[in-house]
């Protein structure tokens, strides 16, 4: 089967004409379509802005040229369009899933979403992918009608399961969620709008979970050398690094560092691109879906690497885990900036009358997860810096995080 290509849709692309529409009615848009309108709704909120502050893996203030969450977000947003358009899937709804992914992350990233997940351990714990959920459907407030952005079914399926299914067809937790159970927020939404938990995620979603992919081992690669925390020889002994540190050089005889590391980086995204371009098609080729329906009954994801790109996918990761994720470096700080999430949770829930005033109504009458579900939604929403602002109100000392 042939993959149609920009000049065409694929006959399981989503369409934005036939959505399942918003789970308030609105009138439709003259000139964009729903899956645009997502797209702005997610680029104009409150929560997209703040991912200027916060933790990719270096804390903002650490240099100038280190992603951001916002950064990573724009750059998975790229990779999910070129992938998007080369399998004749619907690009907007591909960047709207992209754009939306990472919204729940708290500050400091990992560090802070491990203290917000022990403070909640009684009831739940805390999950980046629900809160992300929970932004763009009741606490972003910006309409008139509603709270939240309203967005399509689509967008808000594809947030969810971008990753795969979470439950069986019966409905047990699957995956990452097996252990510990699907999260309330997910899982209370989803009674309102079934998001039906148990299927394959869009084409367009699992292009947007891939490209996140693809821009994680290029850009982390960029960033530990920048920090100095490896070099590029280091991680040439990565068989795909090396074999393109090769070609470079045989080219390029004598280029500069910069130069040669940024050579890399643009390599690798162009060989994993044409790679999950090529392996997708294969798949599709095999399934020959007939509707975006066909792709989420399929028993397994369609878009993905092939055998020898998921392992060179696995020796990258593989290689930085240990020399950048658990540097001593970086563990240093984000143990002290998990310290910070931890200080401000004991805090707010000891003095709930120092939060805003729009965050502690009724607070002090409610239950007990409610009020630590309360506090953990507003630092959750916090920046590094404004994290690092409010705990030096309240605490005589605050970690410089260098």
């Amino acid at each position: 089967m042939a993959i149609e290509t920009s000049v065409g849709r694929a006959p399981f692309a989503a369409d934005p004409r036939h959505s399942r529409g918003r789970h308030y009615a609105e009138p439709a848009s003259p000139s964009r379509n729903d899956f645009r309108r997502d797209c702005d709704r997610i680029i104009h909120s409150t929560a997209f802005r703040r991912l200027a502050y916060k933790t990719q893996v270096f804390v903002y203030h650490e240099g100038d040229h280190y992603r951001t969450r916002l950064t990573h977000t724009l750059e998975v947003v790229q990779i999910a369009r070129s992938l998007a358009r080369a399998l004749g899937l619907d690009e907007d709804l591909a960047e709207a899933v992209a754009l939306a992914h990472d919204l729940g992350h708290p500050p400091f990233g990992h560090a802070g979403e491990r203290a917000l997940d022990d403070c909640l351990a009684g009831f739940g714990g805390f999950d980046h992918n629900a809160q992300a959920l929970k932004i763009v459907t009741a606490l972003e407030r910006r309409y008139a009608q509603f709270d939240g952005l309203n967005l399509t079914w689509e967008t808000l399926e594809g947030l969810v399961k971008h990753n795969g299914p979470l439950t069986d067809r019966d409905g047990h937790p699957i995956g990452r969620y097996a252990a510990h159970g699907v999260p309330a927020p997910i899982l209370a939404y989803s009674r309102v709008q079934d998001l039906e938990l148990w299927s394959q995620p869009s084409a367009e979603a699992q292009v947007a979970a891939l490209a996140d992919d693809i821009a994680y081992d290029a850009h982390d690669i960029d960033d530990g050398l920048r920090a100095d925390l490896f070099a590029l020889d280091d991680i040439a002994a990565v068989e795909i690094v090396g074999t393109i540190v090769a070609e470079i050089d045989a080219a390029h005889a004598g280029l500069d560092p910069a130069r040669r590391a940024h050579e890399v980086v643009r390599r690798i995204i162009t060989r994993m691109i044409e790679d999950a371009s090529a392996e997708s098609g294969r798949r599709l080729a095999a399934l020959d879906p007939r509707s975006a329906a066909d792709v989420r009954n399929a028993g397994a994801a369609i878009v993905g690497f092939s055998p020898a790109m998921a392992k060179a996918d696995s020796d990258i990761k593989g290689f930085l885990y240990p020399r950048m994720y658990r540097h001593a470096r970086v563990m240093r700080v984000m143990g002290e900036a998990e310290g910070v999430v931890r200080d401000l949770i004991k805090h707010f829930a000891a003095a709930p009358a120092d939060l805003p005033a729009e965050w502690r109504d009724g607070l002090e009458r409610a239950a007990e997860e409610t009020r630590l579900r309360r506090i953990a939604d507003y630092i959750a929403g916090m920046t590094d810096r404004y994290a690092l602002i409010e705990h030096a109100r309240f605490f005589p000392a605050t970690p410089q995080l260098t």
